[in-house]
This record gives C-alpha cells, sequence and structure tokens, in this order.
C-alpha cells in the first residue's frame, strides 16, 4: 500500500469540482501597495465604455469583488484590477479598479504595474528606451510611459488627467479633533490634503501610528463630506466623491521632499505613495507657485517607498485652472493564483476582520 507522502509526491493538482468558479489573477506590488490583477474567468462585463463597464460590475459581479478582496483571499487593503475594452480604438485597453468598499475612479500605482505587466507578458511590443502604452481608466485615458533597458522594465511614468485645487487652507470641524486646516484638490479622484505642520496633531506618519491614520484619517474624510458641496467634477457625476484622506509630512529622510500616507475607501492605508496622490498635490504645489514645468519632488510613503511628481502641462479644465502631472514609480509580480469560489461556502464572499 502507498503511503500518504508518496500519494502527495504523485498528486499535487486539485481536483476542482465542477460547480466551482476558477479565477486566474497576476499578484503584484508598486512601492508595497498590492494590486491583483484578474486575468481569467471573471463573468464578461457589458457595456460600451469603461464606466459602464463599472457600473455594470458594481450592479452584478459585487460579491466577486468581495471575494477576491476579503478575507480570506485577501485582506482589508487589499486593491485589484479588471481588464476592459478600451473606450475607443484610440487607447490599447481600459481598466477598472477594485478596493475594500468598491470601485476607485484612477490609481497610479496599479498604472505602473499593469504597464509593468503588459511587457513581461508580452501583450506588447516594445523596444530599447521609451515605449508608450495607452489605458482608459474610469476617470479618463492615462498615457503610460515603460522605460527599457537590455530588454527589462526600469520603470513607468504616467501623465495623469488634468488635476486641479478645489480650494486651499479650507477649514472643517472634526469630532474630537477640533477644526482642521485641509486643502482639496482632485488627481483622478478627490482628496482631502492635511498637513501635519498646519495642525496641532499628535501623530506622525510611520507604521506604527497605522491604526491611529486609519481612524484620524477617515473622521476627517466623514466631516469634509458632510460639510463640503464642492466635490464636483465638471463632466462626470460618477467621478464626483472624496476618495480619501491624504496626510503630509517632512521626511527624515536625505533626497525625499515629504511625506505621503493616503487613507481612502473604507479605512485603507496606501502602501505607496498614492498616484492620483500625488497627482493633485502636484496641482496643489503649482497653484501654490511650489513647482513649476520642469521641475520634480520625491514623494515617499508609510513603507518608504518613493515616486517621483512633476508637472508637465498647464491647461483649462471647466472652470479650473489645471495642470497634467506625471508620476514614476516600478513595480514587480510577486504571484499568481487560481482561486475557486465554492458555492457551498458559507464564506464564499468573503469578510474583513481589523
Amino acid at each position: 500500500m502507498k503511503s500518504t507522502y508518496t500519494k502527495i509526491q504523485q498528486q499535487k493538482s486539485l481536483k476542482v469540482q465542477k460547480d466551482w468558479l476558477q479565477i486566474r489573477t497576476i499578484d503584484m506590488h508598486t512601492g508595497g501597495e498590492p494590486l491583483r490583477v484578474i486575468l481569467d474567468g471573471f463573468p464578461e462585463l457589458k457595456g460600451s465604455s469603461v464606466l459602464e463597464y463599472r457600473r455594470y460590475c458594481k450592479a452584478n459581479h459585487d460579491e466577486l469583488r468581495t471575494a477576491l478582496m476579503f478575507e480570506p483571499r485577501g485582506h482589508a487593503d487589499m486593491y485589484g484590477c479588471i481588464l476592459v475594452p478600451p473606450n475607443d480604438d484610440g487607447a490599447d485597453f481600459g481598466i477598472l479598479f477594485l478596493h475594500n468598499e468598491g470601485y476607485s475612479t484612477m490609481c497610479g500605482h496599479a498604472i505602473i504595474a499593469i504597464s509593468t505587466l503588459a511587457v513581461q507578458m508580452e501583450w506588447i511590443v516594445v523596444s530599447e528606451g521609451e515605449n508608450t502604452l495607452k489605458i482608459d481608466a474610469p476617470c479618463g485615458r492615462i498615457n503610460a510611459f515603460i522605460d527599457i533597458k537590455n530588454g527589462e522594465v526600469e520603470g513607468v511614468r504616467f501623465n495623469c488627467v488634468p488635476s486641479f485645487v478645489v480650494g486651499l487652507d479650507r477649514k472643517v470641524l472634526v469630532d474630537g479633533l477640533g477644526e482642521i486646516t485641509y486643502d482639496l484638490a482632485y488627481g483622478g479622484a478627490f482628496y482631502a490634503y492635511v498637513d501635519l505642520q498646519k495642525n496641532d496633531f499628535n501623530m506622525d506618519l510611520l507604521p506604527q501610528s497605522y491604526q491611529t491614520l486609519i481612524d484620524v484619517g477617515m473622521g476627517i474624510k466623514q466631516a469634509v463630506m458632510k460639510q463640503d458641496a464642492e466635490v464636483v467634477h465638471p463632466y462626470e457625476e460618477d467621478l464626483s466623491f472624496l476618495y480619501g484622506t491624504i496626510f503630509i509630512d517632512k521626511s527624515e529622510h536625505d533626497g525625499a521632499d515629504s511625506r505621503n500616507v493616503c487613507v481612502f475607501a473604507e479605512g485603507e492605508v496606501d502602501r505607496c505613495p498614492t498616484g492620483s496622490g500625488v497627482s493633485g498635490r502636484m496641482a496643489i504645489h503649482w497653484k501654490r507657485g511650489e513647482i513649476v514645468l520642469g521641475e520634480s519632488m520625491i514623494i515617499e510613503s508609510i513603507t518608504d517607498s518613493q515616486f517621483k511628481g512633476s508637472v508637465v502641462q498647464e491647461l483649462d479644465f471647466g472652470p479650473f485652472k489645471a495642470v497634467v502631472p506625471q508620476v514614476a514609480g516600478t513595480a514587480h509580480i510577486t504571484g499568481h493564483h487560481t482561486f475557486v469560489i465554492d458555492p457551498k461556502d458559507p464564506m464564499k464572499n468573503g469578510f474583513i476582520l481589523r
């Protein structure tokens, strides 16, 4: 009789039941922030634009978002994406972003990661030097630039959608904190930017302050949402909501201009400096006269990972004086998975514990 261990050596593949859904993914990270790229097994989404695919997914397959983002397959800070057809032939593909609360409108770390993956999966043909990838996100078209050196991805830069400031040095009363000063800006998503140097916080932006950052960040987000009626995109209602709070402080590291920690969605903490958040910051610094065309800033995250931000264009966008920011970073693959969803599993749709 064969021993159990011998059988283990001979049978290492799972026999998947016919009624189990199988979803294949590749997992990555950009500056420590995860990205679960859903490649196969997700039901076909209906629509004729990225925003329509987003609405359809939310209305018809939201349980798969929670199944793949929440525990036991993910965690409270998991992030993912689904690739969809572009809005028109001018782009290579479209993308939807998933997290613990729903579907964001822009995600810079995902753009950097998926551009890297496009090369590694040979979805696009590249040559030495700069290569361009056009991606339709819910907020609009993103132009990514992939730098290839000796056949490998050295880094990715992307030009975000027009980014603008709604207001500087606004005030809001927050329960337990008192009056807070913040800037309201858009970089593909709306954020309340809170500079610790302008507010009397007994708090820092280090990993040990993780839970405090969540609590304070969500308190500020909720207060701003109740008070500020100007979280309105000039052209698209689906983009008109406050995504998160971004804390800013000085950096203690040489070579970094400042530290940036984003608390977004339902209390997620971004491990990277936040691509859309850095885009909004470029609009703020430009509005204050702290950066001009051709200049760049290095912004670090709670994990000390860094993005380079700059302004590459000034333009009018609806009623706003706006800029096109550029953000640069690197991404890496961490693994690949075939997730199964057993319809008899009482926790098949996932759960979250903090």
